[in-house]
Protein backbone atom coordinates (compact mmCIF):
# COMPACT_ATOMS: atom_id res chain seq x y z
CA UNK A 1 0.00 0.00 0.00
CA UNK A 2 1.69 3.23 -0.91
CA UNK A 3 1.60 6.00 1.51
CA UNK A 4 0.12 9.19 1.12
CA UNK A 5 0.08 12.40 2.91
CA UNK A 6 -2.62 12.97 5.85
CA UNK A 7 -4.06 15.61 7.11
CA UNK A 8 -6.27 16.30 10.13
CA UNK A 9 -10.19 16.28 9.36
CA UNK A 10 -11.06 19.75 11.16
CA UNK A 11 -12.81 19.02 14.76
CA UNK A 12 -12.73 14.85 14.13
CA UNK A 13 -9.25 14.53 15.17
CA UNK A 14 -8.38 12.00 12.91
CA UNK A 15 -6.31 12.08 9.72
CA UNK A 16 -7.41 11.46 6.22
CA UNK A 17 -5.83 10.93 3.13
CA UNK A 18 -5.25 14.43 0.82
CA UNK A 19 -7.07 12.47 -1.65
CA UNK A 20 -9.74 10.57 -1.13
CA UNK A 21 -12.95 8.65 -3.00
CA UNK A 22 -15.87 10.02 -3.69
CA UNK A 23 -18.92 7.16 -4.17
CA UNK A 24 -21.57 8.61 -5.86
CA UNK A 25 -20.97 7.04 -8.85
CA UNK A 26 -20.85 3.35 -7.08
CA UNK A 27 -25.01 3.60 -6.31
CA UNK A 28 -26.09 5.79 -9.50
CA UNK A 29 -26.78 8.71 -11.27
CA UNK A 30 -23.10 7.66 -13.34
CA UNK A 31 -23.89 4.80 -15.06
CA UNK A 32 -24.00 1.50 -13.62
CA UNK A 33 -21.70 0.32 -11.89
CA UNK A 34 -21.28 -3.79 -11.48
CA UNK A 35 -20.27 -5.14 -7.67
CA UNK A 36 -17.21 -6.09 -9.05
CA UNK A 37 -15.68 -3.58 -10.23
CA UNK A 38 -17.02 -1.26 -7.88
CA UNK A 39 -15.31 -3.49 -5.18
CA UNK A 40 -12.35 -2.84 -7.83
CA UNK A 41 -11.96 0.69 -7.99
CA UNK A 42 -12.11 0.58 -3.87
CA UNK A 43 -9.28 -1.69 -3.74
CA UNK A 44 -7.28 0.69 -5.97
CA UNK A 45 -7.79 3.73 -3.92
CA UNK A 46 -7.12 1.66 -0.92
CA UNK A 47 -3.63 0.54 -2.17
CA UNK A 48 -2.67 3.86 -3.53
CA UNK A 49 -2.96 5.27 -0.03
CA UNK A 50 -6.79 6.71 0.29
CA UNK A 51 -7.89 6.11 3.78
CA UNK A 52 -10.82 8.68 2.89
CA UNK A 53 -14.51 7.45 1.19
CA UNK A 54 -17.13 9.79 1.37
CA UNK A 55 -20.92 8.09 0.16
CA UNK A 56 -24.82 9.24 1.42
CA UNK A 57 -27.60 7.30 1.94
CA UNK A 58 -28.98 8.64 -0.98
CA UNK A 59 -26.39 7.30 -3.31
CA UNK A 60 -28.41 4.33 -4.92
CA UNK A 61 -30.60 4.39 -2.32
CA UNK A 62 -28.38 3.06 -0.22
CA UNK A 63 -26.20 1.03 -2.54
CA UNK A 64 -22.89 3.13 -2.29
CA UNK A 65 -23.38 2.83 1.46
CA UNK A 66 -24.25 -1.23 1.39
CA UNK A 67 -21.36 -1.74 -0.93
CA UNK A 68 -18.72 0.43 1.30
CA UNK A 69 -19.99 -1.83 4.46
CA UNK A 70 -19.36 -5.04 2.25
CA UNK A 71 -16.00 -4.23 1.24
CA UNK A 72 -14.27 -2.76 4.46
CA UNK A 73 -15.81 -5.95 5.99
CA UNK A 74 -13.70 -7.87 3.24
CA UNK A 75 -10.43 -5.44 4.21
CA UNK A 76 -10.18 -5.01 7.79
CA UNK A 77 -6.63 -4.25 7.11
CA UNK A 78 -7.93 -0.99 5.51
CA UNK A 79 -7.65 2.08 7.73
CA UNK A 80 -10.85 4.17 6.47
CA UNK A 81 -12.71 6.86 7.45
CA UNK A 82 -16.09 6.43 5.68
CA UNK A 83 -17.94 9.09 5.90
CA UNK A 84 -21.65 9.46 5.08
CA UNK A 85 -24.16 11.91 4.81
CA UNK A 86 -28.22 12.27 5.70
CA UNK A 87 -31.15 14.72 4.94
CA UNK A 88 -32.08 13.47 1.56
CA UNK A 89 -34.66 11.00 1.79
CA UNK A 90 -37.47 13.27 2.94
CA UNK A 91 -38.99 16.32 1.73
CA UNK A 92 -36.36 19.21 1.66
CA UNK A 93 -38.25 21.31 4.20
CA UNK A 94 -36.78 22.59 7.72
CA UNK A 95 -39.38 20.39 9.18
CA UNK A 96 -38.28 17.90 7.97
CA UNK A 97 -34.39 17.86 10.42
CA UNK A 98 -35.60 16.68 13.57
CA UNK A 99 -34.16 14.13 15.83
CA UNK A 100 -36.86 10.84 15.04
CA UNK A 101 -35.97 11.48 11.48
CA UNK A 102 -31.78 11.79 12.10
CA UNK A 103 -32.27 8.76 14.07
CA UNK A 104 -34.44 6.77 11.35
CA UNK A 105 -32.04 7.68 8.82
CA UNK A 106 -28.92 6.84 10.82
CA UNK A 107 -30.37 3.39 11.86
CA UNK A 108 -30.49 2.76 8.05
CA UNK A 109 -27.03 3.91 7.18
CA UNK A 110 -25.65 2.15 10.29
CA UNK A 111 -26.96 -0.85 8.83
CA UNK A 112 -25.49 -0.18 5.35
CA UNK A 113 -22.21 0.23 6.50
CA UNK A 114 -22.26 -2.20 8.71
CA UNK A 115 -21.42 -0.70 12.33
CA UNK A 116 -22.56 0.60 15.24
CA UNK A 117 -21.04 3.84 15.35
CA UNK A 118 -20.71 6.20 11.96
CA UNK A 119 -17.43 7.56 11.83
CA UNK A 120 -18.60 11.10 10.35
CA UNK A 121 -22.38 11.58 9.56
CA UNK A 122 -22.97 15.43 7.29
CA UNK A 123 -26.38 16.85 6.65
CA UNK A 124 -26.52 16.57 3.02
CA UNK A 125 -26.98 19.85 1.65
CA UNK A 126 -30.51 20.83 3.61
CA UNK A 127 -32.53 23.59 3.54
CA UNK A 128 -30.55 27.26 3.78
CA UNK A 129 -32.42 27.70 7.08
CA UNK A 130 -31.07 24.51 8.57
CA UNK A 131 -28.05 25.70 9.06
CA UNK A 132 -28.99 28.14 11.79
CA UNK A 133 -31.30 25.98 13.91
CA UNK A 134 -30.01 25.53 17.31
CA UNK A 135 -32.44 22.45 17.33
CA UNK A 136 -30.47 20.90 14.68
CA UNK A 137 -27.48 20.96 16.37
CA UNK A 138 -29.01 19.80 19.63
CA UNK A 139 -30.21 16.80 18.15
CA UNK A 140 -27.07 15.78 16.40
CA UNK A 141 -25.10 16.28 20.02
CA UNK A 142 -27.85 13.87 20.92
CA UNK A 143 -26.97 11.29 18.02
CA UNK A 144 -23.18 11.56 19.36
CA UNK A 145 -24.43 11.27 22.73
CA UNK A 146 -25.97 7.98 21.71
CA UNK A 147 -22.54 7.00 20.55
CA UNK A 148 -24.63 6.64 17.33
CA UNK A 149 -21.78 8.98 15.09
CA UNK A 150 -18.81 10.14 16.27
CA UNK A 151 -18.75 13.63 14.78
CA UNK A 152 -21.34 15.75 12.69
CA UNK A 153 -20.71 18.13 9.73
CA UNK A 154 -22.23 19.59 6.84
CA UNK A 155 -22.51 19.07 2.95
CA UNK A 156 -23.42 22.78 1.72
CA UNK A 157 -24.47 24.14 -1.90
CA UNK A 158 -23.27 28.16 -0.95
CA UNK A 159 -20.42 30.05 0.67
CA UNK A 160 -22.65 31.63 2.78
CA UNK A 161 -23.96 28.11 4.42
CA UNK A 162 -20.52 27.18 4.79
CA UNK A 163 -20.15 30.24 6.95
CA UNK A 164 -22.65 29.48 8.80
CA UNK A 165 -22.12 26.29 9.93
CA UNK A 166 -18.04 26.99 10.40
CA UNK A 167 -19.33 29.27 13.12
CA UNK A 168 -20.84 26.46 15.28
CA UNK A 169 -18.97 24.59 17.72
CA UNK A 170 -19.79 21.12 17.18
CA UNK A 171 -19.23 21.07 13.11
CA UNK A 172 -16.50 18.84 12.22
CA UNK A 173 -15.86 19.60 8.70
CA UNK A 174 -17.71 21.39 5.92
CA UNK A 175 -18.17 19.56 2.29
CA UNK A 176 -18.31 22.26 -0.10
CA UNK A 177 -18.18 22.20 -4.58
CA UNK A 178 -14.22 23.26 -4.95
CA UNK A 179 -12.24 23.53 -8.51
CA UNK A 180 -10.64 25.69 -10.78
CA UNK A 181 -14.31 26.73 -12.00
CA UNK A 182 -15.22 27.40 -8.39
CA UNK A 183 -13.19 29.61 -6.81
CA UNK A 184 -15.65 31.63 -4.67
CA UNK A 185 -14.89 29.72 -1.21
CA UNK A 186 -10.85 30.67 -1.52
CA UNK A 187 -12.19 34.16 -0.45
CA UNK A 188 -13.43 33.85 3.15
CA UNK A 189 -14.70 30.12 3.26
CA UNK A 190 -11.29 28.60 3.39
CA UNK A 191 -9.43 31.09 5.39
CA UNK A 192 -12.92 30.98 7.90
CA UNK A 193 -12.39 27.15 8.00
CA UNK A 194 -8.62 27.14 8.76
CA UNK A 195 -9.12 29.83 11.89
CA UNK A 196 -11.97 27.86 13.21
CA UNK A 197 -10.14 24.05 13.06
CA UNK A 198 -12.44 22.98 10.64
CA UNK A 199 -12.18 20.75 7.88
CA UNK A 200 -12.84 21.45 4.39
CA UNK A 201 -13.59 18.37 2.06
CA UNK A 202 -13.83 19.80 -1.31
CA UNK A 203 -16.45 17.90 -3.71
CA UNK A 204 -17.07 17.77 -7.67
CA UNK A 205 -12.83 18.74 -7.85
CA UNK A 206 -13.60 17.98 -11.77
CA UNK A 207 -16.51 19.90 -12.35
CA UNK A 208 -18.48 16.46 -13.27
CA UNK A 209 -15.57 15.45 -15.28
CA UNK A 210 -14.84 18.65 -17.25
CA UNK A 211 -11.67 19.77 -16.43
CA UNK A 212 -10.39 15.74 -17.22
CA UNK A 213 -10.49 17.74 -20.58
CA UNK A 214 -11.68 14.65 -22.62
CA UNK A 215 -15.39 16.00 -23.43
CA UNK A 216 -16.38 17.71 -26.31
CA UNK A 217 -19.68 19.30 -27.22
CA UNK A 218 -21.23 16.71 -28.83
CA UNK A 219 -20.17 14.64 -26.45
CA UNK A 220 -23.79 12.34 -25.28
CA UNK A 221 -24.03 11.08 -21.69
CA UNK A 222 -26.63 8.09 -21.14
CA UNK A 223 -30.18 9.01 -19.71
CA UNK A 224 -29.59 7.43 -16.56
CA UNK A 225 -26.26 9.94 -15.89
CA UNK A 226 -27.21 13.13 -14.20
CA UNK A 227 -25.02 15.17 -16.42
CA UNK A 228 -27.81 14.30 -19.06
CA UNK A 229 -30.95 15.53 -16.58
CA UNK A 230 -29.87 17.81 -14.28
CA UNK A 231 -28.00 20.02 -16.46
CA UNK A 232 -30.28 22.99 -15.49
CA UNK A 233 -31.04 21.38 -12.17
CA UNK A 234 -34.10 19.72 -13.40
CA UNK A 235 -33.37 16.58 -10.22
CA UNK A 236 -31.04 18.38 -7.88
CA UNK A 237 -29.55 21.40 -7.27
CA UNK A 238 -27.41 22.42 -10.86
CA UNK A 239 -24.28 23.11 -8.98
CA UNK A 240 -23.31 19.73 -8.75
CA UNK A 241 -23.93 18.72 -12.63
CA UNK A 242 -20.63 20.92 -14.40
CA UNK A 243 -20.26 22.95 -11.22
CA UNK A 244 -23.25 24.73 -12.39
CA UNK A 245 -21.33 25.93 -15.51
CA UNK A 246 -23.34 25.88 -19.22
CA UNK A 247 -21.71 23.18 -21.09
CA UNK A 248 -20.84 24.62 -23.85
CA UNK A 249 -19.08 26.75 -21.66
CA UNK A 250 -17.74 24.02 -19.55
CA UNK A 251 -15.87 22.27 -22.76
CA UNK A 252 -14.42 25.62 -24.23
CA UNK A 253 -13.21 26.66 -20.71
CA UNK A 254 -11.87 22.89 -19.66
CA UNK A 255 -9.63 22.92 -23.20
CA UNK A 256 -7.71 25.86 -21.92
CA UNK A 257 -7.25 24.54 -18.78
CA UNK A 258 -5.98 21.22 -20.34
CA UNK A 259 -2.90 23.18 -21.93
CA UNK A 260 -1.99 24.57 -18.18
CA UNK A 261 -1.13 20.63 -17.10
CA UNK A 262 2.46 20.32 -16.39
CA UNK A 263 4.75 17.69 -18.35
CA UNK A 264 3.56 13.92 -16.94
CA UNK A 265 0.10 15.35 -15.62
CA UNK A 266 -3.18 15.06 -17.05
CA UNK A 267 -5.40 17.92 -16.67
CA UNK A 268 -7.54 16.36 -14.17
CA UNK A 269 -4.97 15.67 -11.69
CA UNK A 270 -3.66 18.90 -12.49
CA UNK A 271 -6.99 20.05 -11.17
CA UNK A 272 -6.40 18.11 -8.31
CA UNK A 273 -2.88 19.45 -7.14
CA UNK A 274 -4.78 22.50 -7.71
CA UNK A 275 -6.84 21.80 -5.14
CA UNK A 276 -4.50 20.10 -2.73
CA UNK A 277 -2.31 23.45 -2.48
CA UNK A 278 -5.03 25.24 -1.61
CA UNK A 279 -4.68 26.19 2.33
CA UNK A 280 -7.26 24.78 4.32
CA UNK A 281 -8.32 21.85 1.79
CA UNK A 282 -8.25 18.55 4.29
CA UNK A 283 -8.96 16.15 1.21
CA UNK A 284 -10.63 16.26 -2.23
CA UNK A 285 -12.94 13.23 -3.08
CA UNK A 286 -12.75 12.74 -6.84
CA UNK A 287 -15.21 9.52 -7.96
CA UNK A 288 -13.78 6.96 -10.51
CA UNK A 289 -15.83 4.42 -12.45
CA UNK A 290 -12.83 2.22 -13.40
CA UNK A 291 -9.27 1.02 -11.36
CA UNK A 292 -7.16 4.03 -13.60
CA UNK A 293 -9.13 6.35 -12.47
CA UNK A 294 -8.66 5.51 -8.89
CA UNK A 295 -5.07 5.12 -9.38
CA UNK A 296 -4.42 8.02 -11.52
CA UNK A 297 -6.57 10.16 -8.90
CA UNK A 298 -4.48 9.61 -5.83
CA UNK A 299 -1.24 9.65 -8.19
CA UNK A 300 -2.58 13.64 -7.50
CA UNK A 301 -1.06 14.07 -4.17
CA UNK A 302 2.42 12.97 -5.18
CA UNK A 303 3.10 15.54 -7.90
CA UNK A 304 4.77 18.76 -7.07
CA UNK A 305 3.34 21.65 -6.33
CA UNK A 306 1.81 24.08 -8.80
CA UNK A 307 3.72 26.86 -9.92
CA UNK A 308 2.50 30.50 -9.27
CA UNK A 309 2.48 31.14 -13.18
CA UNK A 310 -0.03 27.88 -12.97
CA UNK A 311 -2.13 29.59 -10.18
CA UNK A 312 -2.47 32.78 -11.63
CA UNK A 313 -3.34 31.39 -15.05
CA UNK A 314 -6.19 29.46 -13.88
CA UNK A 315 -7.17 32.51 -11.59
CA UNK A 316 -7.10 34.90 -15.20
CA UNK A 317 -9.12 31.53 -16.64
CA UNK A 318 -11.93 31.72 -14.45
CA UNK A 319 -12.14 35.30 -14.30
CA UNK A 320 -12.43 35.78 -17.79
CA UNK A 321 -14.42 32.71 -18.89
CA UNK A 322 -16.05 31.35 -15.83
CA UNK A 323 -17.32 33.94 -13.14
CA UNK A 324 -19.26 36.54 -15.51
CA UNK A 325 -21.50 33.24 -15.73
CA UNK A 326 -22.07 32.12 -12.52
CA UNK A 327 -19.68 33.91 -9.75
CA UNK A 328 -22.51 35.55 -8.09
CA UNK A 329 -24.92 33.03 -7.93
CA UNK A 330 -22.64 30.88 -6.00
Amino acid sequence: MIVMEQRTLGRTGRDVSVVGQGTWQLGGDWGEVGESDAFDVLDAAVDSGVTFFDTADVYGDGRSEQLIGRYLKNRPDADVLAATKMGRRADQVPESYVLDNFRTWNDRSRANLGVDTLGLVQLHCPPSSVYSSDAVYDALDTLVDEQRIAAYAVSVETCAEALTAIARPGVASVQIILNPFRLKPLDEVLPAAVAAGVGVIARVPLASGLLSGKYTKDKVFGPDDHRTYNRHGEAFDQGETFSGIDYATGVAAAAEFAALAPEGATPAQTALRWIIQQPGVTSVIPGARSVEQARANAAAAALPPLPQSTLDAVRELYDRSIRPEVHDRW
